[in-house]
């Protein structure tokens, strides 16, 4: 967020901690460690839209021996080409997929399934449901989290990323009980879990 590494609680913009630490060294300091990817959120995009931290992740994804995922801020097929284009290995898409997902869609048809890891970051509603959230997690839409699994499953998509945002950035450990169910519903899809990990 605005070209420095953060982390935010909850997703609130107002509870953001931030580190002193330049976000092309500490992503080269996980290369010399052994990582062989590296996840990166514009913060800032995925607020506005507007990809402001893409030079940032540039950088990054120029600069390092990983491949690097990062998505925030792609809302349309000209934000995904600017990812790709700054060196992005696997681009992730959010409120595009929830909102429009025959866009989401020809995305996949015209650069692969490889190419793109759809975010469904998600909170639990009044009725204990796992609701997605959009434009920053200030939107929780009406669209139930296993429900847009299995179909986006169903379509061919094979990269997911779903955070339970009442954990994210809180350091108190993962929802295992989440990911257990989710990985029963989808046994192949390669789901990345997030929020909570210490």
């Amino acid at each position: 967020r605005g070209g420095r590494v953060v982390r935010l609680q909850k997703g609130d913009y107002d509870l953001e901690q931030r580190y002193e630490l330049d976000p092309l060294a500490l992503a080269k300091s996980y290369a010399d460690a052994g990582a062989s990817w590296l996840h990166v959120v514009d913060l800032d995009g995925a607020r506005s839209g507007d990809s402001a931290n893409l030079a940032a992740i540039e950088a990054i994804a120029n600069g390092v021996a990983m491949q690097v995922q990062a998505g925030g801020g792609v809302r349309s097929e000209e934000d995904f080409k600017r990812f790709v284009d700054a060196g992005v290995s696997r681009v992730v898409v959010g409120s595009l997929a929830v909102r429009e997902p025959d866009r989401v869609e020809a995305l996949q048809r015209r650069y692969g399934a490889d190419s793109l890891t759809l975010a469904l970051d998600a909170r639990v509603d009044e009725g204990g449901v796992f609701r997605v959230a959009t434009a920053g997690w200030r939107t929780l839409e009406s669209a139930a989290l296993i429900e847009l699994l299995g179909s986006f499953l169903s379509k061919g998509f094979e990269h997911f990323l779903v955070t339970d945002i009442d954990r994210d950035g809180m350091l108190g450990g993962p929802n295992v009980e989440l990911y257990r169910a989710l990985r029963l519903l989808a046994p192949t899809a390669a789901i990345q879990a997030s929020g909570g990990v210490q």
